[in-house]
């Protein structure tokens, strides 16, 4: 494999994905793209430029309509002479270590009960989903963010375009229903739309036992998953009983997994889920990305 390690911002992405997420809670059939990634941190150094005098990093609390207040971090370059468009991501990673793109106020959210951010976290929230605080979903948490930021963040030129790769993409997603006025645009990247036709979590209905045991306990609880191995095959074939397992990783009290439980079928409760069913039409113009390197991600674009 030939990897070519000169675009900065590729660097700082990977850097981002390699600093969220520990060997140990990364599943085995991610390692691949970690390792690819690695040949990245020979030049990681050039990171320290990107933080340089010329972008003023400012920590945002961001107010919902429910008072629920989310953290954000925005970079802003202070050199520019001309207001400048906001691009933003929503994420349940860590809004404090993405980066910068050239030329844009680069704004990065942590979402409900993620990290600093208030609520609870219910991983692929839906937008009727009965646990919501009445009134919001992801939906208008995009819309009120969006709005907050054109109003309060110095310089930018009051229009917003939202991206994201994988659950991010699939909040991009949900950022068009119902749009701000301000949104320009959207492009969900590898977006996870369908969790349970061809997704993270089941494939076809065949439930994929690592992933919905470590994405679960990631997004939904406060630390992560650590399993106690490296070797998770071990790990997983100490512990057989099904419910046993979720008891022993601490999964078994976590909206989603209650959800793989009690809900085995394509149902009401992964349609309402399905992006298909609920971005039906956008008002802004839409670049879905995918491809077949995106593993189970790869019925997103087509199906979205």
């Amino acid at each position: 494999m030939t990897l070519i390690c000169s675009n900065d911002r590729i660097i700082a992405y990977a850097r981002h994905m390699m600093r969220t997420f520990s060997w140990r809670a990364t599943p085995r059939g991610a390692l691949r793209s970690v390792l690819a990634l690695a040949c990245l941190v020979v030049v990681a150094s050039r990171l320290h430029a990107q933080a340089g005098p010329h972008l003023e990093r400012r920590e945002l609390t961001i107010p919902m309509r429910d008072n629920t207040t989310l953290v954000a971090v925005a970079l802003v370059p202070v050199s520019s002479t001309t207001p400048l468009p906001i691009l933003l991501v929503r994420t349940t990673f860590n809004a404090s270590r993405d980066l910068a793109k050239d030329g844009y106020i680069f704004v990065a959210e942590d979402i409900r009960g993620r990290n600093r951010s208030g609520g609870t976290s219910i991983t692929n929230r839906a937008p009727d989903d009965p646990r919501n605080v009445p009134g919001t979903n992801e939906s208008t948490d995009a819309f009120d963010t969006i709005d907050w930021l054109v109003k309060n963040v110095p310089s930018n030129n009051g229009r917003v375009g939202v991206i994201g790769t994988s659950y991010s993409g699939w909040l991009d997603g949900l950022a068009a229903v119902g749009a701000h006025p301000a949104l320009k645009a959207i492009s969900p990247q590898a977006p996870s739309t369908e969790t349970w036709l061809g997704d993270d979590f089941f494939h076809q209905g065949a439930f994929r036992q690592t992933r919905g045991v470590t994405d679960a306990a990631f997004i939904e609880g406060t630390n992560g998953l650590t399993t106690p191995d490296f070797d998770q095959y071990t790990f997983y074939h100490r512990i057989p009983p099904f419910d046993s397992l979720a008891k022993v990783t601490g999964a078994s009290a976590l909206p989603s997994w209650i959800g793989f439980r009690t809900h085995p079928t394509w149902d009401a409760y992964w349609q309402a889920k399905a992006m298909q069913r609920v971005l039906t039409t956008s008002t802004v113009p839409t670049l879905f990305v995918g491809g077949f390197s995106d593993e189970e991600d790869m019925p997103g674009a087509p199906l979205a």
